[in-house]
């Protein structure tokens, strides 16, 4: 629930910038750092509860433990929001200097799109190649000691 909740906290935003952006409320509003508060204290009441458990693990990160941190819910929705925070956060300094140098909206709504999607994008490319990878496929694979997750529980699981 939290998960879905979390997109409609920034969905007005990009809503604005993009099919309001001359609009003087949506340029009120996006000089403004407080529209970014809501999404920021929904990933603060997701990760501070947890900090001292997941600190020492993101002090010295590998794959198998981001992997653990990632594969349950909460670890993946927290992730998410951070994702949409951070997008959020580059797409308002993209609009305002858009805003500032007079770019057409169109303009910008392609460089969303290709900065916004470029991460998925990559993402999905490292998870292809990882499937791709087998016994007999050489040395750039993981061997199967990297491919096993840790089986320890972190402070994540089960909290959603």
């Amino acid at each position: 629930m939290i998960f879905q909740a979390s997109n409609l906290l920034v969905i007005p935003f990009w809503v604005l910038m993009i099919f309001a952006p001359g609009w003087p409320a949506t340029r009120r509003v996006m000089a403004s750092t407080a529209f970014i508060v809501p999404i920021a204290l929904l990933y603060s009441v997701l990760v501070v509860p947890n900090l001292l458990s997941i600190l020492p693990q993101l002090a010295n990160p590998t794959l198998p433990i981001i992997q653990t941190l990632l594969s349950s819910d909460a670890g993946a929705t927290t992730a998410w929001i951070h994702f949409l925070a951070f997008d959020l956060w580059v797409g308002r300094w993209v609009y305002l200097d858009a805003q500032e140098r007079e770019i057409p909206v169109w303009l910008v709504s392609i460089c969303w799109l290709v900065s916004l999607w470029r991460d998925h994008l990559v993402c999905s490319s490292i998870w292809g190649f990882v499937g791709l990878c087998s016994e007999d496929t050489g040395s750039i694979c993981p061997t199967k000691h990297e491919q096993t997750l840790p089986q320890t529980r972190t402070s994540w699981q089960g909290l959603l």
